[in-house]
């Protein structure tokens, strides 16, 4: 009864949120982006590696026709299914916008991943020293704090409400109340802000979401998440309209089973309590549903451990480069529009000021990236092109000017989103992001260790993480393989211990030969992953996969430091020692020339492929290079889970 009381009392405390509170409108301007400094910012850098003839398909993992072939929350069909897109993953089929007037998309625009040594020139002009930095520290400073201070407005609310305010967007979830509690529900110590105290502390209405990453933002790959998703407060009250944290989290449990396409016949019509009137719909987030997306950086020590350098587990680092946000404003359903929506001429319709941009399918995106001094600050509308790049779809709009918005987007998300459909299950899911149970290494330079093993994907019946290997030949998806994996995988797949080769190397200056290798390469991980030689000794993923050494991680943070300190994000976050093979020139008898017909050496990196020179084509412009993937995968994002692993 007292705790009844003291809950009571608690409640009363906080002020009740206006059913529709005033604010000034979110008013953008329309925006050309043949003018910007990137004009397809959209399509990126990793669209651009070559596929070994076909050897390594990572186009796979974006392009796809499964989701939008049966409308689950996606209608970008990009797999060959439209006419209108075409075919992704057999064709360099990369746009023009305004074409002749504006450079093409077959030239390829990231500079900072294509030629590392331009961005080092770029910093040397600036009179800095990369090698003077401290990344150690850097990586250990807290820049989301600040930055979360200047946000204005009730954090209650998903829009601070102040016209050009370039925090006006930032997401309401305080770094102080972090990490989350072991039910992934992020509280707080006062009652500012937050909703109501649930006898563990005042509840802001977030939660964390544990997730299986793409190879996209493992440690490994210099990137990694955390996300945070809320939901608006009809969604935390019980049918009487109290608060009730029981309710939210079946809310948020129905959530997950729409994205990650686990509803069943008998599975409720309508989310729960207060948002009865909301319909449980497969595929789709309901209006007002929010994501918070701080990426941070890689720090080897962070695994959540009692004196961590780091208050987060997985690898993140204290220090974010960007902090990324969405909110679910209007309705997107994919059984009312399509590619044939798309005009890639349109102009994005975004708000430089406040930083954020219209993806065309129902959400506002907004981001927050490092100045020149490591501060946070809002994105240009160019920066945000890249979002909406990813986190789009194709739905009819109402024409302003004339002008449909600028939308794009993959074939693969959900509604817009990634990480809530790839979900951990049960209350692992509802934790924070922990990068697979991310252990660090006891000391050195060494790698640390995953808790978890290779979840199932649902539709290929095989381990995500193998069919990676096995179809990309690399771990990310720029078809790439570190230091350290390229020394693990040199010393694992050997031919005296019953492979049916050595592991070869690459050699730069014979196509065939380079060819040929790749091809050898594909089959020997086959080979490893048939043995089940990903998997660690107690059946988790190796962590040579997914985690760098101290040394590869400072000195990753270091190359993109110079992209923070030159403020050139527009032409590339991802920065390698050198120019990756996966972006030189080894075709054979399959090979092309560059737009001016001039023929490539072997081993050149690749700046531009040819396009449709026919002036009355409705695809002038458009790339026409062939990938050398002949067959691709209807990939799908949803995974079920191995059961008897030890994953403590």
């Amino acid at each position: 009864m007292l705790r009844a009381l003291i809950v009571f009392t608690a409640l009363a405390a906080v002020p009740a949120l206006a059913e529709d509170p005033p604010r000034p409108p979110l008013k953008g301007t329309h925006l050309s982006r043949a003018q910007m400094p990137n004009p397809y910012a959209h399509i990126p850098a990793q669209c651009h590696v070559e596929t070994a003839g076909g050897t390594q398909n990572a186009c796979q993992y974006c392009h796809t026709d499964g989701l939008a072939g049966r409308r689950f929350g996606n209608n970008v069909p990009q797999r060959g299914a439209s006419n209108v897109l075409g075919d992704l993953t057999a064709d360099y089929a990369f746009a023009a916008i305004n074409w002749p007037f504006t450079p093409n998309g077959s030239i390829n625009p990231w500079e900072n991943t294509l030629h590392p040594e331009r961005l080092d020139a770029a910093l040397a002009a600036t009179g800095q020293d990369a090698a003077a930095w401290d990344m150690a520290a850097w990586v250990r400073q807290d820049n989301w704090t600040a930055a979360r201070a200047r946000r204005p407005g009730d954090p209650r609310q998903w829009d601070g409400a102040r016209l050009d305010d370039p925090f006006r967007l930032f997401p309401a979830l305080n770094p102080a109340d972090l990490p989350a509690g072991d039910d992934g529900f992020v509280r707080s110590a006062t009652p500012a802000g937050a909703f109501f105290d649930d006898g563990r502390g005042w509840i802001t209405g977030w939660r964390s979401v544990n997730f299986t990453p793409y190879g996209i933002f493992t440690p490994l790959t210099g990137s990694v998440s955390g996300i945070y998703v809320r939901l608006p407060e009809r969604f935390m009250r019980d049918a009487g309209g109290r608060f009730d944290l029981a309710t939210y989290a079946a809310n948020l449990d129905l959530l997950s089973q729409a994205v990650q396409d686990r509803l069943t016949d008998a599975s409720p019509r309508t989310y729960a309590g207060g948002a009865a009137d909301d319909p449980l719909l497969p595929g789709i987030y309901p209006i007002g549903t929010e994501f918070a997306h701080p990426l941070h950086y890689v720090d080897v020590a962070a695994d959540g451990s009692k004196g961590a350098p780091s208050r987060y587990p997985g690898a993140r680092a204290e220090r974010v480069k960007e902090i990324r946000y969405m909110y679910k404003i209007r309705r997107f359903d994919p059984e009312y529009g399509g590619p044939q929506m798309k005009e890639e001429s349109a102009p994005a319709y975004a708000n430089s000021r406040e930083g954020w941009i219209d993806n065309g399918a129902g959400w506002m995106l907004a981001g927050w990236i490092e100045d020149a001094g490591g501060a946070l600050r809002p994105q240009t509308p160019s920066e945000l092109v890249q979002c909406v790049g990813c986190h789009s779809g194709h739905m009819p709009q109402p024409e302003t000017g004339g002008w449909p918005d600028f939308q794009s987007g993959v074939g693969v998300t959900v509604d817009s989103t990634w990480a809530l459909p790839r979900r951990l299950p049960g209350a692992d899911g509802w934790r924070e992001m922990d990068s697979m149970g991310y252990r660090a290494p006891p000391e050195g330079d060494g790698i640390g260790t995953a808790g978890r093993s290779d979840p199932v994907n649902r539709k290929l019946g095989v381990g995500e993480f193998r069919h990676f290997l096995e179809s990309v030949v690399g771990v990310s998806l720029y078809g790439d393989m570190p230091a350290s994996v390229e020394r693990w995988l040199a010393a694992t797949i050997r031919a005296d211990a019953g492979y049916s080769a050595d592991w070869p190397r690459l050699p730069l200056d014979d196509a065939a030969a380079y060819q040929a290798a790749q091809a050898a390469r594909a089959t020997l991980l086959r080979e490893l992953t048939a043995r089940g030689g990903h998997l660690d000794a107690r059946g988790n993923l190796q962590g040579v996969l997914l985690y760098p050494p101290e040394s590869q991680a400072l000195e990753a943070a270091r190359r993109y430091r110079k992209v923070v300190a030159t403020q050139r994000h527009d032409f590339g976050k991802d920065v390698f020692p050198a120019t990756p093979a996966s972006f030189r020139y080894f075709r054979t008898d399959d090979g092309f020339a560059h737009q001016d017909g001039s023929a490539y050496r072997v081993g050149e990196v690749i700046t531009d492929r040819e396009i449709d020179g026919d002036r009355v084509s409705l695809t002038w412009g458009v790339g026409i290079t062939p990938t050398g993937i002949d067959d691709s995968p209807d990939y799908e994002p949803l995974l079920d889970w191995l059961e008897g692993v030890d994953n403590d």
